[in-house]
């Protein structure tokens, strides 16, 4: 499915739930959310495509393999935190997607410890001893 594509679904699925969200709420929030499913399942492919690229990058460069896996987990937290925020946004419970938001920060934070340790650990070892 290419951009195209995609922007047509989804302005076709906003004009859909304007128009019947007044007259049936439920169904109108169902077309938005099975909308956003089809929509993520449409660029799962290039997802992979992108992984694979990152992948070979970091081989290149010589990283441990455990940082870009690291850095790969974050980057799906992110967008899958985003994508289940803004479902619940649309639904109008904005209380529960913000804590969808802060569930996916702290997961970030717990799986970017390892680096920020690698990191710090090399700064302190390029200052002199005291």
């Amino acid at each position: 499915m290419d951009i195209i594509q995609i922007v047509t679904l989804g302005i076709i699925a906003s004009i859909l739930y304007i128009i019947l969200k007044d007259m049936r709420g439920p169904f109108a929030f169902l077309i938005i959310l099975i909308t956003g499913i089809a929509l993520f399942i449409a660029v799962i492919s290039q997802i992979g495509s992108i992984i694979r690229l990152i992948e070979s990058l970091g081989q290149k460069a010589a990283i441990n393999s455990m940082y870009i896996e690291t850095i790969l987990k974050i980057i799906g937290i992110a967008y899958i935190t985003e994508l289940g925020a803004s479902i619940t946004k649309d639904a109008g419970l904005s209380a529960v997607a913000s804590k969808i938001e802060l569930a996916g920060k702290i997961f970030i934070l717990l799986l970017a410890i390892p680096i920020i340790t690698a990191v710090v650990e090399a700064i302190l070892n390029f200052l002199p001893s005291v």
